[in-house]
Formats: structure tokens, sequence, C-alpha cells
């Protein structure tokens, strides 16, 4: 039987871990792209090289690890240095995203991205549940959670910009999270 493999995507501050959150809670596995990107770029010294030769040599610390601060400094003001750093990063996710889906004994699975369509992960997923909420929102949830300046949470949502001039997928469903609409109804009438 062929899986029903789910994108969660948004940009940051929509509210897609909270929609994971609760869909774990439901027993559904959920693949963390965030989460695993750093454990790849923590763990794979092949990539670690690659960003300190290909993106920034301040990016990795003295003790050979990826300095985070350092790296978004960089990337978050430099989009050709980000383009790098994804360009690296986002294969090795797939990879390992089609491993995990192989190896996970479940019918139905999910994929969280801010990044959906720039990573390629998109080819991968048969729907696409697209969070949403208003940006002063979006904002103002960022700054609380993280500590970051308005100026930050901007740059980052500019990078994060999910559009791919072209490409849309075939099939996607909207769920609102600005803390009005009811977020379980919306999920269980889009499982």
């Amino acid at each position: 039987m062929e899986k029903r493999i789910i994108a969660v995507a948004g940009g940051i501050g929509c509210g897609k871990s909270v929609v994971c959150r609760i869909l774990i809670a439901m027993g559904y596995p959920v693949y963390d792209c965030d989460s695993r990107a750093r454990c790849i770029m923590d763990n794979d010294a092949g990539i670690i090289a690659r960003i300190a030769a290909e993106v920034a040599q301040e990016a990795v610390g003295a003790d050979g690890r990826i300095d985070r601060s350092a790296l978004s400094a960089v990337v978050f003001s430099d989009d050709e240095a980000l383009r790098r750093l994804n360009s690296i990063v986002h294969a090795a996710v797939r990879a390992d995203f089609r491993r995990w889906a192989e190896e996970t004994p479940s019918e139905v699975l999910f994929v969280e991205s801010a990044i959906l369509y720039q990573s390629g992960l998109d080819r991968e997923v048969g729907e696409v549940w697209e969070v949403c909420a208003p940006m002063e929102l979006r904002l103002e949830r960022v700054m609380k959670r993280n500590g970051f300046t308005e100026q930050q949470v901007l740059a980052r949502m500019s990078a994060q910009d999910s559009f791919v001039a072209g490409r849309v997928h075939p099939r996607v469903i909207r769920i609102i999270n600005d803390g009005c609409e009811a977020l379980l109804p919306q999920i269980e009438g889009a499982l």
C-alpha cells in the first residue's frame, strides 16, 4: 500500500509546530525538517566541511562544530550564502527524509517544513497543508518565542518565503492558525 505523505508547511511563526504537536498527539509520525537539518549539520563531517568551504569559514568553530549564531549572521544578510547553504543541506535532508519515510511503519506520514518548495520536498509529498496566520501575529509570536527583534524576524521571513516561481503543489489545504479558528476541527477535516 502506498503511503499518504503530507507536508505541513508555512513560514516562521505561522504555527506549523502547533499543528504537528496535535498530529503527534493523535498518533501520527512527523518528520521535523529543522531538527533533522540541525542534527545532520552537527554530525555529518562532510556537510560541516562543505559549509566551512562554500558558505562561511567563521560558521565553523575551533571545535569543528557549526556556530549557529555566526552562520545565521552570514546567511540572513547574504542571499548567495543562504543559497549555497540550502543547496548543501537540502539534498541531505531529502535523502534522510526518504529513509525515514521508508522505515516508518505508518500509512500516513507528515513532514514539517518552512521552506517546502526551496528544499524540493514538495516533490516528495502527495499533499500540502499550508498553515496560515496574519503577519502581525507571526511577528509577535517569533519575537516573543525567540527574543528576536522585528528586523531579525522579517529577515528570516524573507529568507523563508515559500513561493517558488512556477511551482505550486497540486493539492493544497489551508489550515488557519489565527488564534480564532479552532485547529483540531480543521486538522480532522483535512485528514
